[in-house]
């Protein structure tokens, strides 16, 4: 589980004047859903795309299954299964053309197995891809890339478009492939979604990486909004001064506030009082990192480059 599948050595790149990723370094473990996370333009779809080897970067560099992203780029392809976030297919053909083709291209994949994983993610096999809806086609995107139980999984944006039940049915499918031993790096903007199935989460902005942490800890360490009824007047001594307190507020006999890090101390001093009712708001990932986007640093700017915005569309293969 400790082994490093994908791994990223300062990792930089530059279109033209404009950066994009500045030094990124990151390691992935087998076996974990790693969450790649950002606000739009931030290099998630560029760092993907060097790992891939559609480009180069700048400076840095980039190792999957132990291997250089460049140098031997097919077979970590050949052991990639890849959902691009811009996706696009053979407009003329039917899904299951499209994944025959596709699976004969990677050799070795049991047809039956494809036909119960499209079975699963309620695709209309037998229809064009061109008559399909966003959200059907994402499910053939899907399916492609999940084929053959590939060693690591790209997802980017996988659950863009798809209605709740296949949603819920993707899940499952990420929680298979992990018991599986596969690793899955998925990027995505759906917060509810990465605090569900991630095990760790890293977030870039500005092409910098801010943060990289475990699910579970970043919950513990996130502030807890707390509301505290009194039996009578709700007191303002020995609350106001509490270490980790904020946004104390009294209205009547009710306390509000929110307390980072242990509660104890603050359930202690409550413990004085006689308190008639505790209502403790748990921290969700959104709150969490809603609170990482809005904390841009002085030297930090938007710098303006849609990702992927010089590079041309890529195709589910």
């Amino acid at each position: 589980m400790n082994e490093s599948i994908v791994h990223t050595d300062h990792l930089t790149k530059f279109y033209g004047k404009h950066l994009a990723l500045s030094e990124l370094s990151l390691d992935v473990r087998q076996g974990e859903v790693f969450a790649f996370l950002g606000p739009n333009g931030a290099g998630k779809t560029t760092t993907i795309r060097i790992l891939l080897d559609f480009i180069r970067p700048t400076q840095g560099g980039a190792k999957v299954f132990g291997l250089d992203s460049h140098t031997h780029s097919r077979e970590i392809r050949r052991r990639i299964g890849y959902l691009p976030g811009n996706l696009e297919m053979y407009e003329g053909l039917t899904g299951r053309e499209l994944l025959a083709y596709l699976a004969n291209l990677q050799g070795g994949i049991d047809w039956q197995s494809v036909l119960d994983l499209s079975a699963r993610l309620a695709i209309d096999l037998d229809r064009k891809i061109k008559t399909l809806s966003q959200g059907n086609k994402q499910k053939v995107g899907l399916a492609q890339a999940l084929m053959g139980q590939p060693e690591l999984l790209i997802l980017d944006e996988p659950t863009a478009g798809l209605d709740p039940l296949v949603r819920q049915e993707f899940y499952q499918m990420v929680r298979e492939a992990t018991a599986r031993g596969q690793t899955v790096f998925l990027s995505s903007h759906i917060l509810a979604e990465v605090e569900r199935i991630a095990d760790r989460v890293a977030m870039i902005r500005s092409g910098r990486l801010v943060l990289v942490d475990e699910v579970t800890a970043l919950k513990a360490k996130a502030p807890r909004r707390l509301e505290l009824t009194f039996a009578h007047t709700a007191p303002q001594d020995g609350f106001r001064d509490l270490p980790g307190v904020l946004n104390l507020k009294i209205e009547d006999n009710i306390l509000h506030c929110t307390v980072e890090g242990s509660v104890d101390r603050f359930l202690k001093a409550a413990s004085k009082f006689e308190v008639t009712n505790i209502i403790s708001h748990e921290p969700d990932l959104e709150e969490i990192f809603l609170d990482y986007y809005r904390e841009v640093s002085p030297e930090e700017s938007p710098n303006g480059i849609p990702e992927g915005a010089t590079e041309g569309a890529t195709s589910a293969s």
